[in-house]
């Protein structure tokens, strides 16, 4: 029996910790039923450069990958033809979205089908050198589905809905975080979770490469957090972290900055440990963090120098769109360093942080109001699971500001 703790004691922990569980199995629930509804909801295909991500996850499904800016492959550009809406971005001419082509008659859905393929064929893929974790899952998820015999239209939904598992991962993992992070806030151990079960991120509606980054960020991050308390970190523990880092690495370019905090981490409790007696533990986990780290991102950077003209793919992508690289001095003449500029790219990104970026007949559907209040409510709940408790004022004072922060919810539902 622990210190300090009655045989009564701990058999409230443990119900608290059973029904905490349940809790999460609950959420878990609530997490797939919402992103099953609105990735069925929403059709194909969306603004979110989801027609480039759907050719590579085909591409993929097939073993090949990318060895340049490609044109979309047929099998992608006939199931794009045959089911692009335009409810996203609107009709080309203006009026009214006409119907897609699956729906017309026999003869029509053929004609429209072969006239779009085969603009579709002649569409070079932008998204060519992103890494391939994500699109290996997904063709082997889209192979899955072929085998159980699915049609095209329900393949593509059979494609979307993968994202269930990764909801219920990250609602895993939110909880397993905030259990490490905030032991002794219940509160904040459940709102974790629960944000990420009902956050209305575009992201899990939609075929793309977003979805996959913070499930492998979020191991990454309680790898680092059980290395942090470890007196002395195992080889186990150091080729999880590896493994981790490596597939943040390989999920997403964008996750670099990520990746470069928790190398500093990493050395940093290298350096701390150097200090103690654990030093030779240490190493090892750190030796057996870069044999597992190390290969599949070099591996994976010489295929996009050979392929793609530089070390991170990048290259591709910046030619695709006429990108040019200033020089260093000409980077501080961006707007985004003028308080005007600076505050133009805050407002925007709090109107789609929350929601994404889809677009519905052009205008956004993410309401910036909507989302700069939830962004201001999550800073006040931040603040409220960090308020002391001790006195009846204070916690008078929590309640009213955790009122003050449900407030703008409660606007908009009821709008």
């Amino acid at each position: 029996m622990e210190p300090g703790k009655s045989g009564a004691g701990l058999r409230a922990t443990a119900t608290e910790a059973s029904g905490e569980r349940k809790f999460i199995l609950l959420l878990g629930v609530a997490a797939s039923v919402h992103v099953f509804i609105f990735s069925a909801a929403f059709p194909f295909f969306n603004n979110v450069d989801e027609p480039a991500q759907f050719d590579l996850v085909v591409r993929y499904s097939h073993g090949h990958a990318p060895s340049g800016e490609e044109v979309t492959s047929r099998e992608a550009s006939i199931l794009l033809a045959l089911f692009c809406s335009c409810a996203y971005l609107g009709p080309a001419g203006g009026g009214q979205c006409p119907p897609p082509p699956w729906t017309l008659p026999p003869d029509q859905m053929k004609n429209a089908v072969a006239i779009n393929s085969a603009g579709w064929q002649t569409t070079r893929n932008y998204e060519s050198s992103e890494p391939p974790l994500y699109y290996l899952l997904a063709g082997a998820w889209w192979d899955i589905g072929k085998c159980l015999g699915f049609a095209p239209g329900r393949l593509m939904y059979w494609l979307r809905f993968s994202n269930i598992v990764f909801i219920v991962l990250l609602v895993w993992l939110c909880y397993a975080a905030a259990n490490m992070v905030f032991s002794e806030n219940r509160f904040a151990r459940l709102a974790v979770p629960a944000v990420a079960a009902f956050m209305p991120q575009s992201a899990f509606y939609s075929i793309g490469n977003d979805v996959l980054s913070p499930i492998c960020f979020g191991a990454l991050f309680l790898c680092l957090m059980v290395w942090l308390r470890a007196e002395n970190p195992s080889i186990f523990l150091g080729a999880l972290c590896g493994v981790t880092f490596a597939a943040t690495y390989l999920s997403k370019m964008t996750n670099l900055p990520l990746l470069a905090i928790a190398m500093a981490a990493i050395i940093l409790m290298a350096a701390r440990t150097r200090a103690s007696n654990s030093i030779k533990g240490s190493l090892r986990a750190l030796a057996a963090f870069c044999c597992c780290a190390a290969p599949p991102i070099l591996a994976w950077m010489l295929w996009s120098k050979s392929s793609y003209g530089d070390l991170t793919g990048a290259k591709l992508k910046m030619e695709h769109f006429g990108w040019t690289l200033k020089p260093f001095s000409q980077w501080w003449h961006h707007p985004i360093f003028s308080s005007v500029g600076l505050w133009t790219y805050l407002s925007g990104q709090l109107s789609t942080f929350w929601q994404g970026e889809f677009e519905w007949y052009y205008p956004p559907r993410a309401r910036a109001r909507f989302c700069k209040e939830i962004c201001v409510s999550g800073f006040l709940f931040c603040c409220c699971c960090n308020v002391p408790c001790s006195n009846g004022k204070v916690k008078r004072a929590g309640g009213e500001l955790r009122a003050l922060a449900r407030a703008p919810c409660g606007r908009t539902v009821e709008s």
